[in-house]
């Protein structure tokens, strides 16, 4: 397989390792080793339980955090074949990136981030990657999953430069304003189409947002007068999968056709070139990126601050916040693991090294699992 990838790509027998060494993987490349250990992990399981804009029980067809990652790597993998980059390494990285989300989306997150915010802050980023790190407790050898630095680098999608100075090579990017490898830039993007083109048909399936309010977006708009012109009998829902599914192919289209222009461009040697670079080379064209900030705004507005939506982002806060207060006050209140390691961490470090522990629990919740314990409390 490694014959077959492009000079740029990543190159799993090239891999810059892992924390502690191991023997070759047999029958399979070190990527994909990374992804079996993610999907065989816990975090990774509960992924089905945690939601992309509405609670886990508001119904069953919505995103969940495990359709989500499942979706980024369908799109990421069909890229990177085309491009001749390793499609191994893009699902590893696709499949993990969401593992240290919080329950209740970017609600549950930012009031993590508040409650935490004398204690070192809470990044979603840095939660995937310390939940591989650290927290995940399956091997005997080590703590975490061992990943690769190349699976790990991908994860690292954002890092503030005060993260990035404790995290050695892994955080240099951040700090020299460098790439990442072609892999973990795809990634990163197909993460983008995935939630913009699903955010919109989870909010047509709920009614919170329909037809004629998108068709003020050109780029929607073009694929709504495809759709009906083409099969003008079909029903709703056929005529909402069918726009969506358009609009997710074009995505794909413009976003291989203008990468593998820049990058025949550019013409890298290595995936180290692509690293030392201050641009990435995957991304739209620009034309494309002005109809993508249309459908952002347009679902930050409508879908994001609808009356619904709100409300159950005031519940995630009030759930999340008490749960934060509640255990910040008496580390017993969590399972006795949990609070053991607490009360070391404290006794080490003072209260921020306590609240670590705390944001570590409450991240692992799944909505369900947050909303009955706050009951419980």
């Amino acid at each position: 397989m490694e014959q077959l990838l492009a000079q740029y790509a990543a190159n799993p027998l090239q891999t810059r390792g892992r924390n502690h060494v191991e023997s070759p993987p047999v029958a399979r490349s070190e990527f994909q080793r990374d992804r079996d250990r993610v999907i065989h992990s816990a975090a990774f399981r509960r992924l089905v339980y945690k939601t992309q804009v509405f609670v886990n029980h508001e119904g069953d067809l919505y995103r969940t955090r495990l359709t989500h990652s499942l979706e980024v790597a369908q799109i990421a993998r069909t890229i990177a074949r085309a491009m001749r980059l390793n499609e191994d390494l893009v699902e590893a990285i696709s499949l993990s990136h969401d593992l240290g989300h919080t329950p209740f989306g970017h609600a549950g997150q930012d009031s993590l981030n508040t409650r935490m915010r004398n204690y070192g802050g809470f990044e979603h980023n840095m939660q995937s990657l310390r939940v591989v790190e650290v927290l995940e407790n399956r091997y005997a050898d080590f703590k975490g999953l061992n990943l690769t630095f190349e699976t790990r680098e991908g994860i690292l999608k954002h890092c503030s430069l005060k993260n990035a100075a404790t995290l050695g090579k892994l955080g240099m990017r951040f700090i020299k304003r460098h790439q990442p490898s072609l892999e973990a830039q795809l990634a990163n993007i197909a993460d983008e189409i995935a939630y913009n083109n699903h955010d919109v048909d989870d909010g047509l399936r709920s009614g919170l947002i329909n037809l004629e309010q998108l068709t003020n977006i050109p780029f929607f708009c073009e694929q709504l007068e495809w759709v009906r012109s083409s099969y003008p009998n079909i029903s709703k829902t056929q005529t909402n999968h069918e726009i969506v599914r358009r609009m997710i192919n074009v995505s794909i289209t413009d976003l291989l056709n203008t990468s593998q222009r820049t990058v025949d461009r550019i013409d890298p040697s290595s995936v180290d070139e692509v690293r030392a670079l201050e641009e990435p080379l995957i991304g739209f064209s620009e034309p494309f990126v002005e109809g993508q900030l249309a459908v952002k705004r347009f679902l930050n507005e409508a879908l994001y601050r609808h009356p619904r939506v709100q409300r159950m982002t005031e519940k995630a806060t009030e759930v999340v916040t008490s749960l934060f207060d509640a255990f910040i006050e008496k580390y017993d209140r969590m399972p006795d693991e949990h609070a053991q390691l607490a009360h070391q961490s404290h006794k080490e470090t003072g209260i921020p090294g306590g609240a670590r522990i705390v944001a570590d629990y409450i991240a692992g919740m799944t909505d369900r699992f947050a909303l009955q314990t706050y009951e419980k409390l």
